[in-house]
């Protein structure tokens, strides 16, 4: 199977391109949380990752301190991507540049300037994680 493993530059480029992440993050006495997001990610930086402060996921990541995001193709040839790491910030809101670019990534521009005027607020957070670990898997290279 290790034949199927990406390089870090592969896992890298195809992380940064547009995919629903599936946030994945520890809970006492549950199964982990595991939710889509929307998030940005260039090669070599951080994950960043938009959301209300005081929501179930900014709750459970804040008291981990650790999350993993997956990113998946679902057509063939089958890829996934799997980063996970430790939270280096997660206290305060985005700024308007950075919540425009996590919603550009996912929306047309007009729709995506909406969203971020409806969503964007004081109690928004931006969690900011250093990839360390990575799994993955592209399917093509068999």
């Amino acid at each position: 199977m290790s034949s199927f493993v990406m390089t870090a530059e592969e896992r890298e480029a195809f992380l940064s391109e547009v995919h629903i992440g599936v946030l994945a993050v520890e809970r006492e006495g549950r199964a982990p949380l595991a939710v889509p997001v929307w998030y940005d990610y260039e090669p070599g930086g951080e994950l960043l990752i938009w959301m209300d402060g005081g929501s179930v996921k900014d709750k459970a990541i804040k008291k981990a301190g650790r999350l993993s995001l997956v990113a998946q193709s679902e057509t063939l040839p089958y890829k996934y991507v799997t980063a996970e790491g430790p939270v280096v910030a997660d206290d305060a809101p985005p700024t308007r540049g950075q919540a425009l670019k996590i919603a550009h990534r996912y929306l047309p521009e007009d729709e995506g300037t909406k969203y971020v005027d409806g969503a964007l607020s004081d109690n928004s957070v931006l969690i900011r994680v250093r990839p360390e670990k990575w799994l993955s898997n592209d399917q093509g290279k068999a």
